[in-house]
């Protein structure tokens, strides 16, 4: 599936964009999937907010039970002074996640076919193991920024091997808050690891290297229906969407079978519901 040029640039630059990857039809089928979602989900189960500014304190009971199953998380800026969602609750979530591809028909026939997994091999993933699903609305005006983190710092392996599959569902762009990342940032150190003892978890300090800054990062527009893969060590970031459109993605995180799966990671699976690949 990849060429020789797309595999060592993705080896050069810790990226790689590939335009075209998804058609029009997977991805209204993925987007009415998900509104169907939303539609049903009642906001008293759980009124839980995405943020990547604290996570720590952040990450309650709500969050740490999405492991393994599909909840919604609103926006940060979702809620007013009053405690009341300040517009519809369609555009109102920031995203649903984690175990969609696992879970529902429709997730898992978009994440699961035999070009994708030839992208994964491609890639250098001998045997992948598919951990985790986000659908990612990045809403008109309230969407979230995604401070700068690297991927390996929630899934870790030895050696690291956690690759990110990220779907442009709408035009990215650098209006409404597409991905910006730092080419070759991948071959420096994990700075961070997130760690989970049943339910406590905290972010632990590796490295102190300065993240990027605007002299080293550079922005990756993406039409809709490119697929966006970038390594664990990959220093990644998407700012604030204050445009009027949304910028909807779906991303997926695998590791390589022939690697050890850290058991401090923060989803675990057992033979009850066990890992699989994109076959």
């Amino acid at each position: 599936m990849l060429s020789t040029e797309q595999r060592n640039q993705f080896q050069r630059d810790g990226y790689l964009v590939v335009p075209g990857f998804k058609t029009m039809d997977e991805i209204a089928r993925l987007r009415q999937r998900a509104g169907e979602i939303v539609n049903e989900f009642d906001p008293a189960q759980g009124r839980s907010i995405f943020t990547t500014r604290d996570q720590t304190t952040a990450t309650d009971e709500y969050f740490l039970r999405s492991d393994n199953t599909i909840r919604c998380f609103f926006e940060e800026e979702a809620f007013g002074a009053d405690g009341q969602l300040r517009q519809e609750k369609a555009l109102s979530i920031n995203k649903i996640g984690h175990a969609l591809h696992d879970l529902d028909p429709v997730f898992d026939a978009f994440s699961r076919d035999a070009k994708l997994a030839a992208v994964a091999r491609g890639l250098g993933l001998s045997e992948p193991k598919v951990w985790q699903s986000m659908y990612i609305f990045k809403q008109p005006g309230i969407g979230g920024e995604v401070r700068w983190h690297q991927d390996a710092t929630f899934f870790e392996t030895t050696p690291i091997s956690v690759t990110t599959f990220w779907f442009a569902l709408e035009d990215a762009t650098i209006e409404n808050g597409c991905l910006w990342v730092e080419p070759g940032g991948h071959r420096g150190p994990l700075r961070e690891r997130f760690v989970r003892h049943g339910d406590a978890i905290k972010m632990e300090t590796l490295d102190t290297m300065p993240w990027p800054d605007d002299s080293t990062a550079v922005p990756l527009e993406a039409k809709a229906g490119s697929l966006v893969c970038f390594h664990g060590l990959l220093p990644h970031y998407s700012a604030p969407n204050r445009s009027p459109v949304s910028r909807h993605a779906y991303t997926l995180h695998a590791t390589d079978g022939a690697t050890v799966y850290s058991p401090q990671n923060w989803i675990q699976r057992d033979a009850s519901f066990p890992v699989r690949g994109f076959d």
